[in-house]
């Protein structure tokens, strides 16, 4: 029996119609998702159109709609396109991947025009997404304010987070948080947000918690506490145009050594416009309009900065040996404007200059444009140049009268001694009386003999007496102890004290030990953040030359001595803020800035208090001392020849060493 063509175009239409229910579109990733059929609604974008990801978007979105990924922390600045993202992947979730998604926004009256503004121009602009829910625009019971029910089955609900109601009795895949630090610390006393809301994924087959914010104030921000519980936290590392070296954005600023710079015109206003960003491995200029193209290079990757695994696209991702890994269940991600092309770098520094100044703005500006948390205990930070603006001449050049004992701090590094001889006086004020740099093989013999000579020089007061430096603190670490615990027996091991950095934060300034070690020398720990807590502010108060003021700082005004390096150099340090065990702590960072100058001054310190804790060296009972002897002298020239005008310098008082102690005293 013969078959017509129309039977035979029968039967293929039959046999397809069949086949349609086991159809399933070829599974895509949530970046290429969204760059298909993602559409910015006129209502809540910037410029209408389709979705375009940016490339650091990509990696977000992926990370987004990974089923491997279970949590996932991403705290942002503004202007990154979070919103955006978060209704592509909702929109991918339910429509491609067949998901119940429930997001929380702080607030029910937030919650509702969520729903009006995003999630129903988002369904009403993407066809694919339309087509399942054909009620738009209708009353329906499937088409309310909280509830979004397609033809699917499946449902995305928005609700506010301050009724713990609101996270009972929803079963769903994806629970998102949007702007996170805007929820209530606790629920109705029940728990914060996400403790409460996770537990609305925990029998889905693929659970995921995803929670976005621009974070607030430090210690108290959710968004913050969230990425400090993840063990991996990654940021967007770029290749330099110029040298290749890989590197994440960073603010900058003048005084930092790389990130953000703009130039100045010739009146010193600064000039937006002219924003570049230099590179922290070679000093190269980077001019924002590379920045496209360094985000789109091939060896631009996102790395942790915890563990240092990394990953292009958050699907892959690999060790630091290069070795692909299983993907990691909790992610954290830091982003923030610097990246977005759409927002220039010149923007950000006019946006910098109109909060500069004011608190409250310039908690705004690192909140929403560093994407960073506030950290309420930094204050003002202390400026080099206002150090400048303070030096003052010393009286002809030589010791302020004030000052009783001599300390020094010797710096150790690969290619040189650094040191630094410091004046006290009563009340720990102080005075920079000079300074040494000498190059050279720290092992050398000649490099050290110049050392010796140096912490051996003494020095004249402006009333004539002679003073010779007392206890010397001298940095043991890195590759050179031998030669430092060498110098240390050779020039009096009560005098030279080798010293190392506590390992423990809140020791003691100076922890000079009971006996020597077993290399002969009085090894002391030095408790560096305590000391640099107390040199910075001992900095803020206003010295002056002819007022006693307990605690302040003396800078010469002598280039020689104490230059804008060294200023700078003083000031180089942050407290910077850190998560540990669930407590805020802080700790001091340098950054990649010098600071010889401020460690010089926390070993002088530091041997300060070992001459007052060790030795008895008290600096109110050899001020009356002097002052005594000066008192006497004068009288006893007058009674001498009182009539002979007293023209001739007076006789000079040295430091004397009590035994091997070195640490001198009146006589």
């Amino acid at each position: 029996m013969s078959i017509s063509a129309a039977q035979i175009k029968n039967l293929q239409a039959a046999v397809s119609a069949g086949l349609r229910s086991f159809y399933r579109p070829p599974m895509l990733i949530c970046s290429e998702y969204a760059d298909t059929h993602f559409y910015m609604s006129s209502e809540s974008s910037y410029t209408e159109g389709k979705w375009e990801s940016l490339p650091f978007q990509v990696g977000i979105l992926n990370a987004m709609g990974n089923d491997q990924i279970a949590t996932l922390n991403l705290m942002k600045s503004a202007r990154v396109g979070y919103t955006k993202m978060l209704m592509a992947n909702s929109a991918y979730k339910i429509e491609h991947k067949k998901r119940n998604v429930l997001i929380y926004q702080p607030t029910d009256g937030i919650a509702k025009k969520f729903m009006k503004k995003h999630v129903e121009t988002a369904i009403r602009d993407i066809p694919i997404w339309l087509k399942l829910f054909p009620w738009m625009g209708k009353k329906d019971k499937n088409n309310t304010l909280e509830d979004k029910i397609f033809t699917n089955g499946k449902t995305l609900l928005v609700r506010g987070g301050t009724a713990a109601a609101n996270y009972r009795e929803h079963s769903v895949d994806d629970v998102i948080y949007d702007e996170l630090a805007g929820f209530d610390e606790s629920i109705e006393h029940e728990g914060n947000a996400t403790s409460l809301g996770d537990t609305r994924i925990e029998l889905s087959m693929f659970p995921k918690s995803i929670r976005g914010s621009t974070p607030k104030v430090l210690g108290s921000c959710q968004m913050e506490k969230a990425c400090s519980e993840s063990p991996h936290f990654f940021k967007f590392n770029l290749p330099c145009p110029h040298c290749g070296e890989l590197q994440e954005l960073k603010w900058g600023g003048k005084t930092e050594p790389f990130g953000i710079k703009w130039m100045h015109n010739d009146k010193g206003e600064p000039v937006p416009s002219s924003a570049y960003y230099l590179c922290e491995h070679c000093a190269c200029c980077i001019e924002n309009s590379l920045l496209d193209d360094m985000e789109l290079d091939p060896r631009a990757m996102w790395v942790c900065e915890n563990t240092g695994i990394t990953t292009k696209d958050f699907i892959d991702f690999y060790d630091v040996d290069g070795l692909e890994i299983t993907t990691p269940s909790n992610i954290s991600i830091h982003i923030w404007s610097a990246y977005n092309s759409l927002n220039s770098w010149g923007k950000l520094v006019t946006e910098f200059y109109k909060a500069k100044g004011d608190r409250e703005k310039m908690q705004t500006f690192v909140n929403t444009k560093l994407g960073q948390p506030w950290d309420e205990d930094n204050g003002e930070r202390l400026e080099w140049e206002d150090l400048a603006r303070r030096r003052e001449m010393y009286p002809e050049g030589k010791v302020p009268e004030w000052v009783v004992y001599l300390s020094a701090g010797v710096d150790t590094q690969d290619d040189r001694y650094e040191g630094r001889i410091w004046g006290w006086g009563p009340g720990k004020e102080c005075c920079l009386v000079d300074r040494f740099i000498l190059n050279g093989d720290p092992a050398s013999q000649i490099l050290l003999d110049k050392v010796a000579e140096r912490l051996q020089k003494s020095y004249i007061r402006a009333d004539g007496i002679q003073l010779e430096q007392g206890i010397v603190a001298w940095d043991s670490g890195g590759h050179y102890t031998d030669t430092v615990y060498s110098m240390s027996r050779k020039l009096g091991p009560m005098r030279v004290i080798p010293i190392r950095g506590a390992n423990v934060y809140g020791k003691p300034i100076a922890n000079f030990p009971k006996k020597r070690n077993n290399k002969g020398v009085y090894l002391t720990e030095v408790g560096t953040d305590n000391a640099k807590e107390l040199i910075m502010s001992m900095l803020r108060i206003a010295p002056d030359p002819h007022i006693r003021k307990p605690g302040a700082i003396h800078l010469p005004l002598n280039e020689s001595i104490c230059d804008d390096s060294e200023l700078q150099q003083l000031t180089s340090e942050r407290k910077i803020a850190v998560r540990r065990n669930g407590r805020i702590v802080y700790r001091w960072d340098a950054g990649k800035r010098r600071n010889e100058a401020l460690d010089c001054l926390v070993y002088a310190l530091a041997a300060l208090y070992i001459a007052q804790e060790r030795f008895g060296i008290d600096l109110q009972k050899l001020a009356a001392t002097t002052t005594a002897a000066n008192d006497s002298e004068d009288t006893s020239d007058a009674q001498s020849e009182p009539n002979k005008p007293h023209t001739e310098s007076r006789s000079t008082q040295t430091n004397s060493w009590l035994g091997d102690t070195g640490t001198g005293g009146w006589i």
